[in-house]
């Protein structure tokens, strides 16, 4: 087994990108997806040659979540003919050829006047298989509030807001997201182990929409962990392509049914270990590297395809394990209904 396996999974785990022809090799492709499909007499009806295209084929939307020293939240009053007077976070749509941590820059510049630093990645949403929203956090190093006399088709003001019950909200979506915001600031303060460290979307491009796994299982005889390898052309963790036309929790199922049959043991999804995108050279495909356990032992797991389980070391077993144990240690991918 090479020792790329485990220098690949380190950089998932540090959130950097993948190298290598390996990070691209899809083991469930959307042709393939389509075929299983057949085979159980049922019409597919998703493009195996779907390509995702912002504007056009997919949507990407960047939320940010800024607090002040008084642990004020970062509110924009909505310009849109739609919800205009309304209040809700400075969220917009990512523009062709940006990079999520650009998008989101521009999008709080726009509608409230002041420049941030992204921090960190808090979760993820999607909704079906082409709408993703990326939620953000970061810190104001400069700008000016935007002011009623300010105001302009992206936003007709911000403010810092201690009280959310005080406004008139464009929707209570975002309530959810600012608590979470507010208990990462207060878990990064105190330092808590338990939660993840920062860390931003890395830079790679992709062609497709990616889901690739990390599936992580312990050994009853030893006590070590586990990973599952996939092998096409070389060893590398399982990663299909996500289908634009189901719930990801559908694609996760049948991801894991081609992975371990019609009866694979339950199992469950933490969240998210990375998330890889960079449409800078025309790609505007991501890549969501998804953390995965067995409550079963590994004797007790049946592998079916080109699978490995793969013993890791005990240094990154217990990494792993911390991740599996600790539900703040992943990014939380969120599947809106």
């Amino acid at each position: 087994m090479p020792d790329s396996v485990e220098s690949n999974l380190i950089k998932v785990l540090n959130g950097l990108p993948l190298v290598g022809e390996e990070a691209e090799i899809c083991d469930f492709s959307l042709e393939e997806q389509n075929e299983a499909l057949e085979s159980q007499g049922i019409q597919p009806n998703v493009d195996p040659h779907y390509k995702p295209i912002v504007g056009e084929t997919v949507t990407y939307i960047v939320a940010c979540v800024i607090f002040n020293q008084h642990n004020d939240v970062l509110m924009i009053q909505e310009a849109k003919e739609s919800c205009a007077g309304k209040w809700y976070l400075p969220a917009g749509r990512m523009e062709k050829g940006e990079t999520i941590v650009e998008a989101c820059k521009r999008e709080v510049l726009e509608e409230t006047g002041l420049e941030i630093d992204c921090t960190t990645i808090l979760m993820v949403e999607s909704a079906g298989g082409v709408w993703l929203r990326f939620v953000l956090t970061g810190k104001v190093i400069g700008g000016t509030l935007k002011t009623p006399a300010q105001a302009n088709r992206e936003s007709l003001q911000a403010k810092w807001v201690s009280n959310l019950d005080e406004l008139s909200l464009r929707a209570s979506d975002i309530i959810e997201l600012i608590e979470k915001a507010r208990s990462y600031v207060h878990a990064r303060k105190t330092r808590d182990p338990t939660w993840h460290l920062d860390q931003l979307p890395s830079l790679r491009a992709y062609a497709h929409l990616l889901l690739r796994l990390v599936i992580v299982i312990k050994k009853k005889a030893t006590n070590r962990v586990h990973i599952l390898l996939s092998e096409r052309t070389s060893w590398h963790l399982p990663t299909c392509q996500i289908n634009p036309g189901k719930s990801f929790h559908s694609t996760l199922r049948k991801f894991m049914v081609d992975l371990f049959g019609a009866e694979v043991p339950t199992h469950k999804p933490h969240g998210l270990l990375s998330i890889e995108h960079d449409a800078r050279d025309g790609k505007d495909g991501v890549c969501l590297t998804l953390l995965v356990s067995f409550r079963a032992p590994l004797e007790e797991v049946p592998i079916i395809g080109k699978c490995v389980w793969h013993e890791v070391s005990k240094e990154l077993g217990d990494k792993l394990l911390q991740r599996v144990v600790s539900r703040n240690a992943t990014f939380q991918f969120h599947v809106v209904k």
